[in-house]
């Protein structure tokens, strides 16, 4: 794997049908970087909360071998997170492209 240096830090997306064969074939772990109120609402099942008010790289779940993929609302948040992970050389380089509105506009399950 390659760290970018500078501002040309790589964020791979995938989307929402792509992560929830990924989350079925138990190869994903997906952190949430929403405010707690948000996603308390509804979230992607079995995802984790990181608010990106608070979030540090360093405190990311151990993922035990699974692909860690960070999502928000639309993708902007999820893309400043990747952002700090870049910094901190976390090997998270993953996120959901639209976000959590993407997966729920692809009709896949949202827990409460």
């Amino acid at each position: 794997m390659v760290f970018g240096f500078g501002k040309t830090s790589q964020h791979r997306e995938i989307s929402a049908p792509e992560l929830a064969q990924m989350i079925d074939a138990g190869a994903a772990m997906v952190v949430d970087v929403r405010e707690v109120d948000e996603f308390a609402a509804g979230h992607i099942p079995g995802a984790v909360n990181m608010p990106l008010s608070t979030f540090q790289a360093s405190q990311l779940p151990d993922a035990g071998g699974k692909t860690l993929i960070l999502n928000c609302l639309g993708g902007k948040r999820s893309g400043m997170a990747l952002d700090k992970c870049a910094a901190a050389q976390a090997v998270v380089d993953t996120h959901l492209a639209g976000g959590f509105g993407a997966w729920a506009k692809a009709g896949l399950p949202v827990e409460r």
